[in-house]
């Protein structure tokens, strides 16, 4: 070993099972993790080996690859990154595992930053599919983390109490996610005025949610109103409006069939069971670390200025127990048994000339007869159900309201 140049850096031989520098110098320890791990990168630290034991219970250890060395490195320093556009799948999904095993995506001031690297390069393969129903106090402390998952496809937001003026709808209608296919949003204390919000920028920009095929707004506290707002979702297939301020009678249906061409289903559709939307990608343990993080909550630890009002206004500690005692909105399917299920669906084709094709049954039949005058009644608001004239009172996308202008200048 007298031949080896030690001058150009540190030289590290194996000698009878153990590895250590030359002239018996012991590894070095690790650097204290407030140090910038980019001053000094070939410092060996535990994750770098593998530990196992032979036959005979002796302790052995060989070096990692260069490259799961190189991820580990690349994962400490994901802030430092500026772009992955170009890597391929294979390493980018390796460069996930290996920031989420070091809780990279837990650290509020990282995260962000780094759950948008991802994205920009690898979108939905990071995230195609996201569930918080009944998980407030997740929404309410990932906020900003939850906004960068912009190729989501599937979105449940069910008993999120979102009302009519969370941070999250102006996400929701915007260009980032409009690759959106589904979207929960039931529970939430939605008014008409919410609806209206959500809206907005398709009805007045053609922007936002024009991919949408499902949408569940069941037990909100909406009127019969809301229905125009639903007009401008051109690839609505599938409508949930149970629980709602809505009864099920034949103007409600010729309303739903001559603007969108829905019809109510007799049976419960099993699409609104909320069991298809499940949290699918890269960062589906992520989302699980979140909550074991919140729960935890340490004792001395700044509050964010990107944090909720809420969370500001009464300090992290206090508002996480709150919300996590707090008891979430459940429907349980007894109850919902005994509920009128308001499913509404689109036929495959249109050749029929009227909507009565769909509910000129013995039941159906009976309603008509008992809902007569009202029927006359509301004729007024939704017109005469012509076949070949649209509804007196059917609101085009371009037709602009107070509110709508109002709504327009706050985009």
């Amino acid at each position: 070993m007298s031949d080896l140049d030690t001058g150009s850096g540190t030289v590290y031989i194996r000698e009878r099972g153990h590895l250590r520098r030359v002239n018996d110098i012991v590894l070095a320890e690790t650097k204290p993790a407030a140090s910038c791990s980019r001053t000094n990168p070939l410092v060996l630290r535990k994750e770098h080996f593998v530990f196992t034991y032979n036959e005979e219970g002796s302790l052995r250890y060989t070096a990692k690859s260069l490259f799961d060395i190189s991820l580990l490195f690349i994962a400490d320093n994901i802030h430092h990154v500026d772009s992955l556009v170009g890597f391929p799948e294979q390493v980018g999904d390796r460069l996930f595992a290996a920031a989420e095993e070091k809780q990279v995506f837990t650290n509020p001031d990282i995260a962000p930053r780094a759950l948008k690297l991802f994205n920009d390069a690898y979108g939905e393969r990071v995230l195609s599919s996201l569930s918080l129903r009944n998980r407030f106090p997740l929404l309410a402390e990932r906020v900003c983390e939850i906004k960068t998952f912009h190729s989501l496809k599937s979105l449940d937001l069910f008993g999120c109490r979102l009302g009519d003026s969370h941070d999250m709808f102006q996400h929701l209608t915007s260009d980032s996610l409009s690759s959106l296919v589904q979207l929960f949003i039931g529970g939430n204390n939605l008014s008409n005025m919410g609806l209206q919000r959500l809206t907005a920028p398709i009805r007045m920009m053609n922007k936002g949610l024009s991919q949408l095929q499902l949408l569940d707004i069941s037990y909100n506290p909406i009127s019969e109103k809301a229905v125009r707002f639903l007009t401008c979702l051109p690839k609505l297939q599938e409508l949930d409006i149970s629980g709602t301020n809505l009864k099920l009678c034949t103007s409600l249906k010729e309303a739903l069939w001559d603007t969108m061409g829905l019809v109510h289903s007799e049976n419960p559709l099993d699409i609104f069971d909320h069991s298809s939307c499940k949290t699918e990608g890269w960062a589906e343990q992520v989302t699980k670390q979140w909550e074991t993080s919140a729960a935890q909550l340490p004792k001395q630890k700044k509050v964010q200025e990107s944090r909720t009002s809420a969370s500001r206004f009464f300090g992290r500690q206090k508002f996480v127990r709150e919300v996590l005692t707090a008891a979430p909105i459940v429907w349980n399917k007894e109850e919902d048994g005994k509920r009128e299920m308001l499913h509404f669906y689109k036929v495959a084709t249109r050749n029929c000339t009227h909507f009565s094709q769909f509910i000129q049954t013995p039941n159906t039949q009976k309603e008509m007869s008992s809902q007569n005058v009202k029927k006359r009644q509301r004729k007024s608001e939704y017109g005469e159900s012509n076949p070949h004239s649209p509804p007196a009172k059917k609101i085009s996308s371009s037709a602009l309201t107070e509110d709508d202008l109002d709504l327009l200048n706050s985009y």
